[in-house]
């Protein structure tokens, strides 16, 4: 049976495994922070290394870890503690300790006064590790009086916490024009993924909330919704209903494609690379997890990988990735790819284990 290929350079395709905005490369801020002198250097380790061992070193801490975040240009994977016994034990087990003032306890509470008493669009909050506090940030539509009530709350928070600006305005990322469309929408494919054996792929739930059935570049009907999840979350499946190709593999728009043979967590530091059907290629880092943004309207969702890689509408829904892993699917932001932005992803990982799918 001869099959029906979508063209490489209009569709966004990627590969096997589990598994919408953002700031700049990791910086080394030592606010209410001090490092520990370590006996010997720590390791090199790779990205996938490095994520490794911090979840054994979580583990091991319990309470004693505050955080940890990927230093690209050392190799070294830095964890923050909040004790020198527990900073031996990091140096011992070939990490780079951080002493700091607030435990993830502490930051989950601010984050939880946040979500309580700062609720308002055009705001976003994400755990920095780098700095040991929750920075919160408000975009351009954030009123004096909206202003004012932040600066309160997040005074009220002391150390714990740190406001500042976007001149962007936070936003789903989704336009009218072509790669996945319907309804006059257009959003750009994820990663292709299989589920009970039969083909699917991810896009952003957003796109899945307002289009349920989906053409490619053509126009060629290729798909209807399986399942869709916004606000909260931002994932959406949707399953093929063409025969067409859907190879384990992104888009690089010059030719040639990446092979995703799996999916990995992001860690801060990572570094990552966008596909997306209106801006193309973009790279750039990982800056923060579980980040919150409100978009607006009760649109409000939660547990966003934060990084500094640009992004325009129509890239919703579009793969992020680390090499040949897939990390995760654009949701949205501020800015825009000329003057820089902030931009938002859902994990990979929690969008397959809730579809109950694998990449491939």
């Amino acid at each position: 049976m001869k099959h029906r290929r979508i063209p490489r350079r209009r569709a966004l395709m990627a590969g096997a495994g589990i598994a919408a905005l953002a700031v700049g490369a990791v910086t080394f801020q030592t606010a209410n922070a001090s490092e520990t002198p370590a006996d010997s250097a720590p390791r090199t380790l790779s990205i996938t290394a490095a994520g490794k061992l911090a979840s054994t070193l979580a583990q091991d801490l319990g309470t004693d870890a505050a955080g940890t975040y990927y230093d690209a240009k050392s190799k070294a994977l830095v964890v923050n503690v909040l004790d020198e016994a527990a900073a031996e034990t990091v140096e011992s087990a070939g990490a780079k300790a951080r002493v700091v003032a607030n435990s993830l306890a502490d930051l989950k509470s601010a984050r939880t006064t946040l979500k309580q008493d700062a609720t308002i669009p055009g705001t976003s909050w994400v755990t920095d590790p780098t700095t040991n506090k929750v920075v919160v940030t408000a975009d351009r539509t954030v009123s004096e009086a909206e202003w004012a009530k932040l600066t309160k709350v997040v005074d009220g928070l002391g150390a714990k916490a740190e406001l500042q600006r976007t001149k962007g305005e936070y936003k789903p990322f989704i336009a009218g024009g072509d790669a996945i469309t319907g309804n006059g929408g257009r959003c750009s494919l994820g990663f292709n993924v299989t589920k009970g054996g039969e083909p699917h792929f991810l896009t952003a739930g957003h796109c899945t909330e307002g289009i349920t059935t989906w053409s490619d570049s053509s126009g060629n009907v290729i798909g209807e919704n399986a399942a869709s999840s916004f606000p909260g979350d931002d994932y959406g499946l949707v399953k093929y209903t063409a025969e067409v190709d859907h190879p384990s593999e992104v888009n690089l728009y010059n030719g040639s494609t990446q092979a995703i043979s799996g999916a990995a967590e992001a860690t801060v530091g990572m570094e990552v690379t966008r596909s997306g059907s209106t801006t193309q290629v973009h790279s750039g880092t990982v800056t923060g997890l579980d980040a919150t943004v409100n978009y607006g309207n009760g649109d409000i969702v939660n547990g966003l990988i934060q990084t500094d890689v640009c992004a325009e509408p129509g890239d919703s829904g579009g793969s992020l990735f680390s090499g040949d892993q897939a990390v995760g699917l654009t949701s949205g932001g501020s800015g825009d790819c000329s003057s820089g932005g902030e931009t938002f992803f859902q994990p990979v990982t929690e969008a397959l284990s809730a579809t109950g799918t694998q990449i491939g």
